[in-house]
């Protein structure tokens, strides 16, 4: 059996630069990862998905998910047997900007890699991830990056390993496309100079204020992350899952007890950054 972790993304800063012609959007956006998520496993058989976890309710395994779109696009890009027997343990919330369903994808081409003995830095790997999603690439490096165009040019970047991280979502599934339509087409700017902290406390969201205006919960995480002044706290990618670092783990520690007595319903993760 082999085993691959998909852990959470955050877009430390997240900048819309334009609307292109293909329907995309072109980015600046800043990627990092967290040390918990999802998990997937994958051994020999048919080709299946089985999905596990405290947020597998509504999701199947049949049809269009995007871990056996991976494995199918997988089998024909490296001419092998379509197959394997998929396991995902869902951790992550859904449609919550945190890149569950990419790092999903991810995880699942990196175990096939495995499995078939192919570099996970292989170039055709990466293909295939951006032909699945504009987060997948981002998902398969696994690592701190930048990335541009619709987020699948990435340059990797020296990250903040080990700082204190808190996720809370407040039960609301958004929708990208959604978001993405109501962003007011205001190109405020590249992402400023300097190191990758410099850049996410100069940065932005600027899907933040169209995911407020769709799902006001939002509003009430962030002013909760707030409390306590954390070295920044964001909406992450086109939300409702919102972060706050911290300078250590007792702080983090704090603002978790303090959500949790106040919001018992939201989901809250402490975590690092990897």
């Amino acid at each position: 059996m082999i085993t691959e972790n998909a852990p959470a993304k955050i877009n430390l800063a997240l900048h819309v630069r334009a609307r292109r012609a293909d329907g995309y959007h072109e980015l600046e956006t800043l990627f990092a990862f967290v040390a918990d998520g999802d998990t997937v496993t994958l051994e020999p058989g048919p080709l299946s998905l089985t999905i596990t976890g405290p947020f597998a309710h509504g999701l199947s395994g049949e049809g269009d998910n995007l871990v056996t779109r991976a494995a199918r696009a997988f089998a024909d890009r490296f001419g092998v047997a379509v197959g394997g027997a998929l396991t995902l343990d869902k951790h992550l919330p859904v449609a919550s900007g945190i890149g569950g369903g990419s790092a999903d994808a991810a995880a699942a081409l990196r175990a096939l890699a495995r499995l078939h003995e192919i570099a996970i830095d292989d170039p055709r790997l990466f293909e295939i991830a951006a032909a699945l999603g504009s987060d997948v690439p981002a998902c398969l490096l696994g690592r701190t990056a930048m990335g541009q165009g619709r987020g699948e040019r990435l340059e990797a970047l020296e990250g903040l390993g080990g700082m204190a991280a808190l996720l809370v979502n407040p039960g609301v599934a958004v929708s990208t496309a959604a978001v993405f339509k109501a962003w007011d087409g205001v190109d405020r700017g590249p992402m400023p100079p300097g190191d990758v902290l410099a850049m996410a406390l100069g940065g932005r969201n600027d899907l933040e204020a169209p995911a407020r205006a769709l799902a006001p919960a939002i509003d009430a995480v962030l002013d909760a992350l707030a409390i306590g002044d954390p070295l920044l706290a964001r909406m992450s990618g086109s939300g409702a899952t919102c972060f706050a670092l911290y300078a250590d783990e007792a702080e983090r520690a704090a603002a978790a007890a303090r959500i949790r007595a106040a919001w018992p319903a939201w989901w809250c993760l402490e975590t690092r950054l990897l």
